[in-house]
């Protein structure tokens, strides 16, 4: 059953407001870096304020999934928001909809729904966005703690818990951040392909299934893509080995693992089918 959208009342104007996001799993190894994300976020004094900070890294490292972590932490609610290239000043903030009713009625993003309910958004992709959409969001960022919705007339301001965090792909960057968006948007927080133990615990929480014996073939086979600076990622690896243990389940139903030769095909053909075949050189030889 869908869950009911709250409503509340800013001035004359009635904002339906979004559900928060849930996500499956929960971050594993890298602590260093969910720490990072959370100092970002306190508050010491009350002039101080809590800063945004830009989660940098390769798609698949698990920058949204940490961001989610750290709001999880702090007992908030998660809202993500996904930047596009089309992304208008309007999704940002408030969407006028015309109800079944054929009145007008004003929908806030995730982000502003963020904004009044003091939750925690993750703004996903934020490199993909233009600057047009990035100004909307310049006095949220500051010290003014606030977004302005020309469609709605109204002014929001921020409840005081409410926290930020931005990932980026740093190598799929759509625009340059204006310099003024870029000096609200710190720290930057880097997330680096995991060590080969962080990246078996990563696998094992999102592949409680898989045996460890597969899933120490597909870390060995992404510690080599990492030592060869290759953009593979753990997420490649979730679906290496789910589409792997299909293959194999359609071909030997039976496999117990008594002879090796049918999973290591099945984990070849799976990486060529995923990533192309030059990435099975990247399989370890001594199996």
């Amino acid at each position: 059953m869908a869950k009911t959208l709250e409503r509340i009342t800013i001035g004359e104007v009635t904002l339906t407001l979004s559900n928060p996001t849930t996500l499956p799993g929960r971050w594993v190894g890298q602590q260093e870096v969910l720490d990072q994300v959370l100092a970002a976020w306190l508050v010491l004094h009350e002039r101080d304020l809590p800063l945004n900070p830009r989660l940098i890294g390769k798609p698949g490292v698990g920058k949204t999934s940490l961001a989610y972590a750290a709001g999880k932490k702090l007992g908030r609610d998660v809202y993500i928001f996904q930047a596009t290239m089309d992304t208008r000043p309007e999704d940002l903030i408030v969407t006028p909809v015309v109800s079944e009713a054929g009145k007008l009625k004003y929908v806030s993003s995730s982000l502003v729904t963020a904004v009044i309910r003091g939750g925690v958004c993750i703004l996903d992709e934020g490199n993909r966005m233009s600057e047009k959409s990035w100004a909307s969001l310049a006095p949220l960022l500051d010290h003014r703690r606030y977004v302005e919705s020309l469609v709605a007339g109204i002014q929001i301001p921020a409840h005081p818990d409410f926290r930020l965090a931005t990932t980026m792909n740093d190598d799929a960057s759509t625009y340059e951040l204006p310099e003024y968006i870029h000096s609200r948007l710190q720290p930057q927080i880097y997330i680096d392909f995991p060590e080969p133990e962080e990246e078996f615990f990563i696998l094992k929480e999102n592949l409680p299934f898989a045996r460890d014996a597969v899933l120490r073939y597909v870390v060995s086979f992404l510690q080599n893509a990492h030592n060869a600076h290759e953009p593979f990622t753990v997420r490649d690896g979730i679906n290496i080995t789910r589409f792997a243990l299909k293959l194999l389940q359609k071909s030997s139903p039976a496999f117990k693992g008594e002879t090796k030769a049918p999973l290591i095909k099945a984990l070849l053909k799976a990486i060529g089918m995923i990533l192309g075949n030059d990435a099975k050189r990247y399989f370890p030889s001594k199996t």
